[in-house]
């Protein structure tokens, strides 16, 4: 018998535990090229706001060992364009849409979320409160636990799909952010976001980056990721998406262990456009050796 992947966040059934991460697989359209959109447990679309961004100025992105350096800004088409241009496409495949977005301040944040709650074909929410290469007030809220607080709070009064919560790495307890996501109602959160870095050309003296500082990503990231995931799958009730240099199989089955529910595939997508598809095989293939019958099984398994 073939092992049960499906796994539950929320009220929302995942054929398996592997989804995108946000920005690096675009819309869905951008790797359906590649991947059979419908084998994956989720797409997670790139970040959205209320209008379009245009984002940070170039350079964006700077290679590093063993991962990379972004300041995209979150640049993308704003909602009504995503809504009418994007999701026509994505409504075609059997697997669930879920939708990162962010504002510009704790209203307009509400705003993006009502209208996503509203929309078909939006199977859950992903809130961004953690992105490392913006300036603006808002993500001072995913750094202060009060503020965080408020905005989960708010934003769960407008809406009745799954809210998932994306975390920020750089907070003294990670831990007790996720339960304050808990307390207010979030029904899932997601962690880790890039970590804040930089690089410097030493012939210029000047950054590498256009915008001095950067997110980093890849595998370079995935230890401390890993420790988070494990941290606070202890703390919470709520299911736990694990991200942060998942390339593998073998990085995949490491966070569902620590208490991961589920991962996101992030820099490998731009590595390995089948990585996505390459993930699920492998860890089906575990499951078959292990003789371990239902995914459910090894989540949380961690031995101390």
């Amino acid at each position: 018998m073939m092992p049960v992947l499906e796994v539950k966040i929320g009220n929302l059934s995942f054929k398996n535990p592997v989804l995108t991460a946000s920005g690096t697989f675009g819309y869905g359209l951008e790797y359906s090229q590649f991947v059979d959109l419908n084998i994956l447990g989720g797409i997670v679309v790139k970040g959205l706001s209320l209008k379009p961004k245009q984002g940070n100025p170039p350079p964006r992105i700077y290679e590093t060992p063993c991962g990379m350096i972004n300041s995209i800004g979150l640049q993308n088409i704003g909602l009504e364009a995503f809504k009418k241009e994007k999701l026509p496409f994505l409504k075609k495949f059997n697997t669930n849409i879920i939708v990162n977005f962010f504002g510009e301040n704790l209203d307009e944040y509400i705003e993006v979320a009502k209208l996503l709650d509203e929309t078909e074909g939006v199977h859950a929410l992903e809130m961004n409160v953690s992105c490392p290469n913006k300036t603006s007030e808002w993500r001072k809220m995913g750094l202060e636990p009060e503020l965080l607080r408020e905005a989960i709070k708010r934003v769960r009064l407008h809406i009745k799909k799954p809210l998932i919560v994306k975390l920020a790495p750089q907070v003294t307890e990670i831990a007790l952010m996720a339960r304050i996501c808990e307390e207010e109602g979030a029904d899932a959160v997601s962690l880790i976001n890039t970590i804040p870095a930089m690089v410097i050309d030493i012939k210029t003296r000047k950054s590498m980056i256009g915008t001095l500082t950067g997110g980093l990503s890849g595998p370079a990231i995935r230890p401390v990721a890993l420790r988070a995931v494990w941290e606070v799958a202890q703390a919470v009730k709520i299911p736990v998406i694990g991200v942060g240099g998942i390339v593998s199989a073998e990085d995949a089955l490491q966070f569902l262990i620590a208490g991961a529910k589920a991962i996101q595939v992030g820099t490998a997508n731009f590595i390995n456009p089948i990585a996505t598809v390459e993930i699920i095989e492998g860890i089906k293939q575990f499951l078959i050796e292990e003789n371990i019958k239902d995914i459910n099984e090894i989540i949380g398994s961690f031995k101390e």
